[in-house]
């Protein structure tokens, strides 16, 4: 049986269309993945991902046990920081794409996805040292993402606060009508947003908070997707899986090869040698999008495979990524795509698709 977040209820009661997802009942849309992407862009979102996992490790080993366990420098993380990183198998293959939070010197959080929590777990706790404590927050956490040029504005109207000025990858400890919470600034839609983490018996409430101005408008999973795909971001079970290393979608990027890791090993060799497909960035003929797992073609033979399309409303074009041979992802390059038994053509782009995004900036608005 599908878990559900706290918030399940409401996503019912607002009408949004709900769908398995990682072993979650979850929001797919509301008012439609058109408009709640374009409403992300222009305005603000929010987003339910109390669905993902929250890891604590603390204790004098914590540092060199993430170390060990995680692609990213994590010594150089300084409190108050977080970084975007991977966990590997020896082989390289990624167990998870991550956030590795500091909170202080021993003190860490990690946020991982839905669908791989429990291998993460079991991996983490097979690799760690008996000076360094586990906690899995994850059922006592809730998380909300609010996303877009505005979420600064919106959110501290809605909530009677002031946010803290954070770069972006920074967080802070705020609270929020005497609940503590831990917001941070890292985001997966391109645009200026604030992740919330606080005790999941608050989640309705600061939910309603955020949704009572009007400004802030509930998007479910299908914005989500479109969003993060307009700006390149890779998906896990989609452009990161177990059964392939970081090199290939990421060209050695989020890895410090200046360290032991886990895997390090196989992902070494393959920069060393190169590997026969990298993740590229398709722009399609019109709106007709292809789908994961569509073959893409080259002057009469296979050349790679989708691993995300849709159509990109802020471009009004498709957009995919696929791997393709290493040869074919430079842009300029014309392919077609069998998508069941029909013929999309479509030309080889740089990501991200969409460069408009607020993300980086210091304060829009």
């Amino acid at each position: 049986m599908n878990k559900r977040t706290p918030l399940y209820e409401r996503h019912v009661t607002l009408n949004a269309r709900v769908a398995p997802f990682a072993g979650w009942e979850m929001p797919i849309q509301y008012e439609g993945i058109l408009a709640e992407h374009q409403h992300t862009r222009g305005k603000a979102s929010l987003f339910d991902t109390c669905h993902m996992g929250e890891f604590e490790l603390s204790g004098p080993s914590a540092e060199s046990d993430l170390e060990r366990l995680l692609t990213q420098s994590v010594s150089s993380i300084k409190t108050g920081q977080c970084r975007y990183g991977f966990m590997l198998q020896e082989n390289g293959g990624i167990i998870d794409d991550l956030t590795c939070y500091r909170r202080g010197s021993d003190h860490f959080v990690l946020v991982v996805n839905a669908g791989t929590l429990d291998n993460c777990r079991e991996w983490i706790l097979s690799h760690i040292t008996s000076e360094t404590t586990f906690r899995d927050l994850s059922s006592e956490t809730a998380k909300l993402d609010i996303q877009g040029p505005v979420s600064r504005e919106a959110t501290e109207s809605a909530l009677g606060i002031a946010l803290p000025d954070l770069k972006f990858f920074r967080f802070d400890e705020i609270t929020i009508g005497g609940v503590s919470c831990l917001v941070s600034r890292t985001g997966y839609t391109g645009e200026w947003g604030y992740e919330l983490y606080f005790p999941a018996e608050h989640a309705g409430d600061i939910w309603d908070r955020l949704l009572a101005g009007g400004v802030i408008k509930p998007a479910g999973l299908g914005a989500r997707d479109t969003l993060r795909l307009e700006v390149g971001y890779p998906l896990y079970g989609h452009e990161l899986s177990i059964n392939r290393t970081p090199v290939a979608a990421t060209r050695g990027r989020f890895m410090d090869m200046s360290k032991d890791f886990i895997g390090k090993d196989a992902v070494s060799h393959e920069l060393e040698t190169g590997v026969t497909h990298y993740l590229a960035g398709l722009q399609l003929e019109g709106r007709r999008a292809a789908r994961a797992s569509d073959k893409v073609w080259h002057e009469g033979r296979e050349a790679g495979e989708i691993t995300s399309g849709s159509l990109a409303p802020s471009l009004g074009v498709a957009v995919a990524m696929a791997y393709l041979e290493k040869d074919l992802c430079e842009p300029g390059n014309t392919l077609e795509i069998n998508m069941r038994g029909k013929t999309l053509r479509a030309v080889t782009t740089q990501l991200p698709f969409y460069k408009h995004g607020t993300a980086r900036g210091l304060n829009p608005g």
